[in-house]
């Protein structure tokens, strides 16, 4: 997540994000979480993360002493609301819990299927932990984090990416079950674009430690493949 010139990088590219409005929730603690969609990079270049070694994560914590901790479950729905793991209710777990902003702060583990932006206030407010974000996995299928399957927060290796407009690529589903067709697919990630195979078509940014994604280009239905015939 080199290519052909229709997808060349502009000046300055931009990861969109799109954030919805934010739930309200019931309580002394009234906690507004925005669910954080994240798109993929952009071909040729990208943006670099220069950011510090992201910090360790806080440790687990018994339910309710923090508002959505590491090991903590909510429900989904029109109010997200953090429940028992063992309640029926129970939709998804959080893997990771950071302060900040999820645009500036540490990544979130790989096999997380989305995130989610937390704000508690109120007198109510169970801990210091009360603003940042919580990285998400869901209890169930299906996973839209794992690799080539179209979604999550990060584009990691096995994800399949296409071309939404110039300098811009959007990652969909490897099975061809999104809404848009799988044009690349991510094989390897590296830390310099020197350092991807020279049959790579074309240059993801992504994120981390290895910040540059090697895609190989996806034949197109019906279209011929170059190879040797044998009888």
């Amino acid at each position: 997540m080199d290519g052909t010139d229709a997808y060349a990088p502009s000046p300055d590219p931009r990861r969109p994000r799109l954030l919805p409005p934010a739930v309200p929730l019931l309580g002394a603690a009234a906690a507004a979480l925005l669910l954080l969609l994240t798109g993929c990079q952009a071909p040729r270049g990208g943006v670099t993360d220069d950011r510090a070694p992201a910090p360790a994560s806080p440790g687990p914590s018994p339910y309710g002493v923090v508002f959505l901790g590491p090991g903590d479950c909510s429900s989904r729905g029109p109010e997200i609301r953090e429940v028992s793991c063992r309640s029926e209710k129970a939709q998804a777990t959080v893997l990771a819990r950071h302060l900040g902003s999820a645009a500036s702060g540490p990544l979130c583990p790989p096999a997380t299927d989305f995130v989610l932006h937390i704000s508690e206030t109120g007198e109510g407010a169970r801990s210091r932990l009360t603003s940042g974000y919580a990285c998400m996995r869901n209890l169930e299928p299906p996973h839209p984090g794992d690799p080539g399957q179209g979604g999550g927060p990060l584009t990691v290796v096995g994800d399949c990416v296409t071309a939404s407009r110039a300098g811009e690529v959007r990652e969909t589903a490897c099975d061809g079950s999104g809404e848009r067709a799988p044009q690349y697919r991510v094989t390897s990630a590296v830390q310099r674009r020197e350092e991807c195979p020279g049959t790579t078509d074309l240059f993801v940014s992504l994120r981390g430690e290895a910040p540059v994604g090697c895609a190989r280009r996806l034949p197109v239905a019906g279209e011929a493949t170059a190879g040797t015939a044998h009888p």
